[in-house]
């Protein structure tokens, strides 16, 4: 019961804060980018709470139960992605725009607008839905099956949703700070309490699952870069970072923001996955699709109650931030890059945030269709980082770092890389099995890599007009 109480009365107090910011909506800035008013220290907040989703709860969780420490490499992407984000900040606060989109077609073209939007809405409602998914988990298990697995989804989606369209980034961004400061006090409390439980280090070496390789665990070589090049991929170009660019108050804030960032996310994520690890020796027998629980098994019947509970509103906290951050991405995007962009251009700011939240709602939903099309959430996340990864990532990286890129290479890059992982799931899906045993990202980062630079080379030199702005 005291998991429970726990669990409720932080989304009521997510929920009562969520309102009374919707008081200081007055313009599309502060729904899309806090009115562009936040220091460096909200910035690390929000940009921990988002980056650190399900992901690192559940798909942490199933590389662990069969990898131990060697699942850091996946992890490891994400961190080296970060550190090199830093030499780009400050120039994307500079650009002073919305969303990826707006960068994308500055570079090439209105097509790699569109082209960046379908493949952000793809990606983001996949990750969103597993964040239904892990918060229907925690609702199950906290309940021990009183609200079921389904229900719990049902009422976690209902949840995310309605917060999300409440007030934009400004209900994200600030209680990001309040979900980061609850994910760091719940994760650090309650390892040296869980390896206590299980009967210290000793039962721990001995009872993890053996691994085959000191460094790779039980995974090959083409596993393991399978995973550290899709969430590298995703941390170059995560819209929902770019966004939070756009809401720093100036170019220095936004900088300074990726140091405390990065190291937020290490940490944060070497004590998720301690938790896994050591979880991992003690919850032992469970089956592919129920491995991904271990840190809620933790957290349930690991730890004592009072710990437990500071666990669990970390868990929640993690999800939820996560969840309502990639809900609103691709509602930016189709209203600002598809609907304001072609359609009508001179929406006022009532009607857009009104339109904002409606796409909200009917995203909300595709998300939670998308729920049973994968099964683990570690597939699913996956699946998400690398069609945006090869979709986005390379073109929008180019932008910054490579004057010589193209338009007609930029799009075709983008294009490549989102039909191929699209073609090579659906394949997966049927099959059963990967291709050739290849995880997508390898096919689809070749393609996109090869169309951005081969057609570069092969088409004329931009001008300088189309990047100078990004070279400053």
């Amino acid at each position: 019961m005291a998991y429970l109480v726990t669990i409720f009365a932080y989304l009521i107090l997510l929920f009562v804060f969520g309102l009374r910011l919707t008081k200081r909506l007055k313009k599309k800035e502060d729904f899309l980018v806090a009115g562009r008013t936040l220091t460096a220290p909200v910035l690390v907040g929000t940009l921990l709470a988002s980056w650190m989703g399900s992901g690192d709860i559940f798909s942490v969780s199933d590389l662990s139960y069969n990898h131990g420490y060697s699942s850091l490499i996946g992890s490891s992407g994400g961190w080296l992605g970060i550190i090199i984000v830093f030499f780009i900040a400050g120039r994307v606060r500079r650009f002073g725009q919305f969303t990826v989109p707006d960068i994308l077609e500055a570079r090439y073209n209105q097509w790699a607008r569109v082209l960046a939007t379908i493949t952000t809405i793809i990606a983001y409602v996949t990750i969103v839905s597993y964040q239904f998914r892990g918060g229907g988990w925690v609702l199950n298990i906290i309940t021990e099956g009183k609200i079921s697995t389904e229900t719990g989804i049902i009422i976690m989606a209902v949840f995310v949703i309605t917060y999300t369209l409440l007030a934009g980034m400004i209900s994200v961004a600030y209680l990001d700070i309040f979900n980061g400061i609850i994910m760091i006090t719940g994760v650090f409390l309650a390892l040296p309490f869980l390896i206590h439980s299980v009967g210290g280090m000793d039962y721990i070496v001995s009872n993890v699952t053996p691994r085959s390789h000191s460094f790779l665990g039980n995974m090959s070589w083409v596993q393991a870069m399978g995973y550290f090049f899709p969430t590298l991929l995703l941390a170059l170009g995560n819209s929902n970072m770019y966004q939070r660019f756009f809401s720093a108050k100036n170019e220095k804030e936004a900088k300074k923001s990726v140091i405390g960032w990065v190291l937020g996310v290490i940490f944060l994520g070497v004590a998720l996955q301690s938790l896994a690890v050591v979880g991992s020796s003690y919850f032992k027998g469970l089956e592919a699709t129920e491995a991904g629980k271990i840190i809620l098994l933790v957290a349930h019947k690991g730890v004592p109650v009072v710990v437990g509970c500071a666990l669990l509103a970390a868990i929640v906290a993690i999800i939820i931030s996560t969840a309502n951050s990639f809900l609103l991405v691709p509602a930016t995007n189709v209203i600002r890059d598809i609907y304001m962009r072609f359609i009508n251009p001179n929406l006022p700011d009532k009607k857009m945030i009104l339109f904002s939240r409606l796409t909200v709602i009917i995203l909300g939903f595709i998300s939670y269709s998308l729920i049973f099309f994968f099964p683990r959430i570690l597939d699913a996340a996956y699946a998400a980082y690398t069609v945006y990864g090869a979709g986005i990532t390379p073109a929008l990286i180019a932008v910054f770092f490579w004057k010589r890129a193209t338009v007609s290479g930029g799009v075709l890059s983008m294009l490549g890389g989102m039909a191929t992982t699209i073609v090579w799931e659906i394949i997966n899906k049927i099959q059963g099995h990967l291709p050739l045993g290849v995880p997508a990202i390898y096919p689809a980062l070749i393609c996109s890599l090869t169309l951005l630079i081969g057609v570069s080379l092969l088409t004329p030199k931009p001008s300088p007009d189309k990047w100078k702005h990004f070279f400053k």
